[in-house]
């Protein structure tokens, strides 16, 4: 196999409809360093940034995706890139798509269109996926708001990142402060949106695209998308699901029970996340938020373009998997088996 190159967050992305997305200091070079480890200590060709990687110092194992930081890789002979990273239209690594480079991860310009919460919400409606119900703020019309639907409900930015952003809201005087809040930061730009608040179980499914897997030591052929077992979250933070970033996901996230996953509820579900993934067309694992009702259906609310990656694979970070880890555990692979099965669906860059 050809050298490999991971790349982490180095650059803010642009303001897209008034919104600076926000950006972790050095974002995702610690699930970076975690990939280029574990990959190195399984025998893949991974290059670092530095002739001898110090395995407590993320970014000494991870390349930024700045054109100093490509131009680099490709001098140590780097002809895979890992996108682990966030991803937008007129990103970097666009300009080195026609340089016969393979690539790990979303195009970004799909990732740009998709991040757009209102519009993957109106695709995905009127393909019949359900989504819970929903209603577009703004700056101006927020003071004198007709809401036709009911408290609770879930205050989330159109563009965001996780749980970052995302309030329940139990009357219409939270609603006012809040929004009045997000709109004079000007955190999230000019526009917001509120859905209903479901009561019910929450659970991320990770959807892997289609393609060739090895699974129990047997080569499959996926024709479609398909998920992984589904994760239940709980120890909610007043009904919403903690920022990854301050606790770990082991320690508010399990994967359901043999049983569970064979209901028909759950069956729908994976049904509709497979449809959602096809529609957005992936190249690499998307992770899918559902929460279900009162009577146990599941709405599908939050499409991650890009699944958080950490894992195990360094003495310091034994706590470390992520939600699609945990999931990957459940068909009897480890972090590697998970890291290698993603690393396959690679796809050619020439245009």
């Amino acid at each position: 196999m050809n050298k490999l190159a991971i790349l982490y967050q180095a650059q803010l992305p642009p303001v897209k409809d008034g919104v600076q997305k926000p950006m972790k200091p050095g974002g995702y070079s610690d699930s970076g360093a975690d990939i280029a480890f574990e990959l190195l200590e399984n025998n893949i060709d991974v290059v670092t940034p530095v002739k001898n990687p110090n395995q407590n110092n993320d970014k000494d194992w991870v390349f930024p995706d700045t054109v100093k930081g490509i131009e680099l890789a490709l001098q140590k002979d780097a002809k895979i890139f890992w996108l682990n990273t966030v991803l937008y239209q007129h990103h970097t690594i666009e300009n080195y798509l026609d340089k016969e480079l393979e690539i790990v991860g979303q195009t970004p310009e799909m990732v740009d269109v998709f991040d757009d919460k209102m519009f993957t919400n109106s695709l995905l409606k009127s393909n019949n996926i359900p989504i819970p119900k929903n209603e577009l703020i703004t700056i101006e019309n927020y003071k004198s708001l007709s809401l036709e639907l009911e408290f609770p409900l879930v205050l989330k930015p159109i563009r965001g990142r996780g749980s970052q952003g995302v309030t329940k809201i139990d009357n219409r005087n939270e609603l006012k402060e809040n929004l009045t809040k997000i709109f004079s930061e000007k955190s999230y730009g000019n526009a917001a949106y509120v859905e209903q608040y479901l009561n019910g179980q929450e659970i991320t499914i990770t959807v892997m695209p289609q393609g060739n897997y090895v699974i129990n030591n047997n080569e499959e052929y996926f024709n479609r998308p398909w998920c992984l077992p589904a994760v239940k979250r709980f120890n909610h933070n007043d009904g919403i699901a903690p920022y990854n970033g301050i606790v770990a996901v082991m320690e508010n996230s399990e994967v359901l029970s043999d049983d569970e996953l064979q209901t028909t509820e759950i069956q729908e579900v994976y049904e509709h996340c497979v449809k959602s993934a096809e529609l957005i067309e992936i190249k690499a694992p998307i992770r899918i938020d559902c929460r279900a009702n009162e009577q146990g259906k599941y709405f599908l609310f939050d499409l991650n373009m890009k699944p958080n990656m950490t894992g195990p694979s360094r003495p310091h970070r034994k706590k470390q998997d992520s939600l699609s880890l945990l999931s990957a555990r459940k068909i009897g692979w480890d972090y590697f088996d998970l890291l290698n099965n993603i690393l396959n669906q690679k796809w050619k860059a020439s245009r």
